[in-house]
């Protein structure tokens, strides 16, 4: 079914020709999954349900944190002047997200019915949504409003979309404020509501504790927002956060992030939301994804899966090719290479005696004073604590072979592709990617969003990569059906039970 524009009913604008992606579904024989699907909320109804977990009072205040942003870009721009915001380096958020002026699309993303009813339109079998305001509230500061709205929206959308769970199911916002909260929401998503895909924040804002105690962010707002650290959960984090990973493989629960960096270094500028968005998914999924590398969580936890949305896959397979370029040339004894106290230093004195120029050859007295600057090197690495122990940043991780890190990285982390990015042609480049490892690329089309204008035409866009050459046919199928499937179904098999992927796949079904 295509769309037609300007229909006045839903009767007239649907045609009994099938759409191009529709048609490429029928041809490709297997099914697709979508793992990335933004909806719209119904706002009077969700907020009964905030009501009910919360307060009216509770109501009101997420009606003003709605209207101005949740996170780190929860400021007051528009209410500045241009000149107040330069002077107040105030960060430009997003604005215009929604698809407007094709009202068909943008109210798919709003009624479940109706994006049930035109999912096999778009070419897709089954979709993993991504409510927009569980995205947000993971990131709620306040703790009182936090819990209430989070609890609220899964509970909302485990009751909306429960009817077409065949080909959906929306994913639960877990706060990871404290592993504590992130595994008592988990459980309530899991258990009780019957949720089964979990969302987390890729990173917290927190507050350094020497600033805030000298400048407490109730009494210095504009200080507390120019400063802070970011806790990725992993490396340097404020809690031990193992028992929440501990808990997710156990539930069989797979974590899914749209980890944002607007708002860090080069992406705050003033007037340019392009500039701060372009890059940013990217930016804060490598950093969720080192961090979770580098304090030994994939190691500890060998089932423990990540999926890292709209950052496209170009960013993984730079960070894995960057992961073993450093471990051959740092990691293990080869950090040796780089010891002061390994300097030999009579030959340094030769080798500057015989080629230093005049400037040099005439100041270069003693041996003494020729290695004055490499012996103060080697003090200043001792009085940094570089002891023997501390020296290898991989050994946390357990890492002594690049074959380590293909294993501790490549099974543990899915990177989501939009239908148009090209990018994902890097994680199926096995003549680049160390060892020959293809990564783990999965279709994220991001519909709902501005990024995609036409949803008929997301799975066709995907397929001129296979048209242009940049991917295989074989590495398509990979894209959209294997790993997605890979992605939900290793840890848990009864993951796809009841749904269209099952009755797509007999085979399967059968076992």
């Amino acid at each position: 079914m295509t769309q037609t524009r300007n229909a006045g009913n839903l009767s007239l604008i649907k045609s009994p020709r099938p759409s191009p992606s529709a048609a490429l579904r029928e041809r490709l024989g297997y099914p697709v999954i979508d793992t990335d699907w933004h909806t719209v909320e119904f706002g009077p109804l969700l907020e009964d349900y905030i009501a009910k977990y919360g307060s009216p009072a509770l109501v009101d205040e997420f009606r003003t944190a709605i209207n101005r942003g949740f996170g780190q870009l929860s400021n007051h721009w528009y209410e500045l002047t241009p000149q107040q915001r330069l002077e107040q380096r105030a960060v430009r958020p997003p604005w215009w997200a929604l698809p407007a002026k094709n009202t068909l699309d943008l109210a798919t993303a709003s009624l479940p019915r109706l994006l049930h009813e035109r999912l096999p339109e778009f070419g897709t079998d089954y979709a993993i949504l991504f409510p927009n305001v569980s995205t947000f509230a993971v990131h709620i500061g306040k703790e009182d409003l936090r819990r209430a709205v989070i609890r609220a929206v899964n509970h909302y959308h485990a009751d909306i979309y429960r009817a077409y769970s065949d080909r959906v199911t929306p994913v639960a916002a877990i706060p990871l404020h404290t592993p504590e909260e992130g595994i008592e929401e988990l459980e309530f998503a899991i258990n009780q509501l019957g949720l089964k895909v979990a969302l987390i924040p890729g990173n917290l804002k927190r507050p350094v504790k020497a600033i805030a105690d000298k400048y407490p962010a109730k009494d210095h707002p504009d200080i507390a927002r120019h400063t802070g650290w970011l806790d990725t959960f992993g490396i340097d984090s404020a809690h031990d956060y193992d028992p929440f990973w501990a808990k997710a493989v156990e539930l069989k629960t797979n974590l899914t992030t749209h980890s944002a960096g607007m708002g860090w270094t080069s992406r705050a500028t003033v007037n340019s939301y392009m500039y701060n968005h372009i890059g940013h998914f990217a930016s804060a999924s490598e950093a969720l994804a080192k961090s979770l590398f580098f304090s030994g969580a994939t190691k500890r936890f060998p089932n423990l899966r990540v999926g890292f949305l709209e950052g496209g896959a170009a960013w993984g397979a730079g960070l894995y090719a960057d992961l073993v370029g450093h471990f051959e040339k740092r990691g293990g004894g080869a950090v040796e290479n780089y010891n002061p106290e390994s300097i030999d230093g009579e030959l340094l004195f030769r080798l500057y005696h015989q080629y230093g120029e005049a400037n040099i050859q005439h100041r270069l007295g003693d041996l003494k004073s020729v290695l004055g600057g490499a012996l103060g090197l080697a003090n200043n690495s001792r009085r940094q604590g570089n002891l023997p122990g501390e020296r290898d940043d991989f050994a946390r991780a357990g890492i002594t072979k690049i074959e380590d890190i293909r294993d501790q990285y490549v099974p543990n982390f899915y990177f989501g592709g939009e239908a148009d990015d090209p990018t994902v042609s890097y994680a199926f480049n096995t003549k680049i990617n160390p060892l020959g490892a293809k990564l783990n690329a999965f279709w994220a089309t991001d519909s709902g969003h501005w990024d995609v204008p036409e949803l008929t035409e997301t799975l066709t866009n995907t397929w001129k990569l296979v048209e242009g050459g940049a991917i295989s046919e074989e590495d398509f199928r990979d894209l959209t059906s294997n790993n997605p499937y890979r992605f939900y179904a290793e840890h848990n098999p009864e993951f796809f039970k009841g749904t269209a992927v099952e009755a797509a796949l007999p085979a399967k079904k059968a076992a």
